[in-house]
């Protein structure tokens, strides 16, 4: 057991601990199921302080044994392997991950004010996460406040910053496959319009769009999908990221990140795919101070530009990018009634 040693406890002669499967299946439950602690404690036949400080100390250990096998931050190499099997399998070359933004709602932390409040009316954390093409996590930021946008989300963390600072480890710029002269283009992450243009993070064009705009921003909502989908897998199998967790912000930060790296442990079937080596900060960032300005650069708008020219080129347009928008009859039949 890769964490039993992480969760075991001294036995005393006063009284018989609580085994370390024991406390796995308590987590595991909690976590599988969202359900309360005085649900879990009469199942168990254990007392809900006891659930209560078996949930934090659990999460955490599953995190710190699990995380360094199967969530490391991904060296060059692993950049240039994420950004080929984008290409192979999504049709998207030189990108490098998925982005996206995910509430997991919370009850209303004490004094907390309106830093919490989300735009969707509930409390919650932000869980910000970039995922490859096989729907696993590789860079998480978990606990951000509720309030904030994913483009704020994403600027006070520290995976922002290294983006914005080019210490990602990033590979260099590359060209595009049979398309020499558009030059190299940069690796890039593929996010949606609640974040903002730079070098390295495409958004789709904004408003109504059409011609090669429109190729464009299709051809992104195709890969990007990626990171909602994980979003849906992740909320299935674990189903406190479908509850109104009532805990502190703390607890719901250390049990989202369980489920983080136990999605990917399922995904990999238990055995990492990469080198073990230590966990690089990727969940546990400090915040840094939010920039000013999201206004994208021209170097952003120019490499957006090559992108677009390149989906509606011979060399790199697909045959179902300018398939027209199926609707079903009856939809159809719902929008013509409502406009007569």
């Amino acid at each position: 057991m890769r964490i039993g040693p992480a969760i075991s406890k001294m036995q005393t002669k006063f009284r018989e601990t609580i085994s370390p499967e024991e406390r796995l299946c308590i987590c595991l439950r909690y976590l599988a199921t969202g359900d309360s602690y005085w649900s879990i404690a009469f199942h168990f036949r254990v007392g809900v302080s006891t659930v209560a400080g078996i949930v934090r100390s659990v999460c955490e250990a599953i995190w710190d044994c699990l995380s360094g096998e199967f969530m490391a931050f991904p060296t060059e190499a692993e950049w240039r392997k994420i950004a080929q099997e984008f290409q192979t399998m999504w049709a998207f070359p030189n990108c490098v991950g998925a982005m996206d933004g995910k509430h997991v709602v919370i009850e209303a932390p004490p004094s907390s004010g309106s830093l919490y409040y989300n735009y969707k009316g509930t409390f919650s954390i932000v869980l910000l996460a970039v995922v490859d093409a096989h729907y696993r996590f590789r860079v998480v930021d978990i606990g951000a406040y509720g309030k904030n946008s994913d483009g704020g989300t994403l600027a006070a963390s520290a995976f922002g910053s290294a983006l914005r600072q080019g210490t990602l480890n990033l590979p260099g710029d590359a060209l595009l496959p049979g398309a020499e002269n558009l030059g190299p283009i940069p690796h890039v992450f593929l996010a949606d319009e609640a974040f903002p243009l730079r070098r390295n993070l495409l958004r789709p064009y904004p408003g109504l769009t059409s011609g090669e705009k429109r190729v464009f921003n299709y051809r992104l909502s195709h890969a990007r999908r990626m990171v909602e989908c994980t979003f849906g897998i992740l909320a299935a199998q674990w189903r406190i990221c479908r509850r109104v967790l009532g805990v502190s912000p703390q607890v719901a930060e250390s049990a989202v990140k369980a489920t983080c790296v136990l999605h990917n442990f399922l995904r990999q079937g238990g055995s990492p795919d990469a080198p073990t080596g230590p966990a690089e900060p990727s969940s546990g960032m400090q915040n840094i101070a939010r920039v000013g300005s999201n206004n994208a650069s021209r170097e952003a708008m120019t490499v957006r530009t090559k992108f677009t020219e390149y989906f509606s080129s011979g060399a790199g347009q697909v045959p179902w990018q300018n398939c027209p928008l199926h609707i079903p009859h009856s939809l159809q039949l719902t929008v013509q009634s409502h406009f007569s």
